[in-house]
């Protein structure tokens, strides 16, 4: 019976999503927007805005993720280091996961392995986009094959339905 109750499980979490990506609460970037506008230097400022970055990114709400990238995008340009530079990727990267665009999550996650190949965040992430991006496809294919199941078995009766009243006039004859 436990084999059972794991199995269910599992699939529970093959349509749910079963990412263990942290997700930020709306408290929390509102301290960190505060952080920022009360910034004493740009150092300091940079800091903040990075944490801001990352709490939009991990956020529920869709509006916060995409403020997030377009936040990131526009400091990219103006990173101090790599590693700097790395971890706005990786931000992207979760951003594009939590808006649904896992082919460019992809791209940005092999980024930054390519970077750091033994990055264990990144490599999290990697096997995260992966795995939806499998679970999607399987989950379109049976779609696909259940429109096909369903158009053949209309066919079929239409063309039963045919033939049905092909003998029948034909018997009248």
């Amino acid at each position: 019976m436990e084999g059972v109750g794991k199995f269910l499980d599992s699939v529970g979490t093959f349509f749910k999503g079963g990412d263990n990506l942290p997700w930020c609460e709306p408290d929390i970037i509102a301290g960190c927007e505060r952080e920022v506008a009360e910034a004493g230097n740009e150092e300091q400022k940079n800091e903040s805005l990075m944490r801001l970055a990352w709490a939009l990114v991990h956020s529920r709400q869709p509006d916060d993720v995409n403020r997030g990238i377009g936040m990131i995008e526009a400091s990219l340009e103006n990173s101090n280091s790599p590693l700097q530079t790395k971890e706005k990727i990786y931000l992207l990267a979760v951003a594009f996961y939590r808006t649904g665009n896992y082919a460019k999550s992809r791209h940005l996650v092999d980024r930054c392995l390519e970077i750091q190949p033994d990055w264990r965040q990144a490599q999290n992430l990697s096997k995260v986009v992966e795995d939806k991006i499998a679970r999607d496809g399987l989950i379109g294919m049976g779609l696909v094959a259940g429109a096909f199941g369903v158009a053949g078995l209309a066919i079929g009766g239409i063309v039963a339905a045919a033939t049905s009243s092909k003998r029948k006039s034909t018997e009248k004859k």
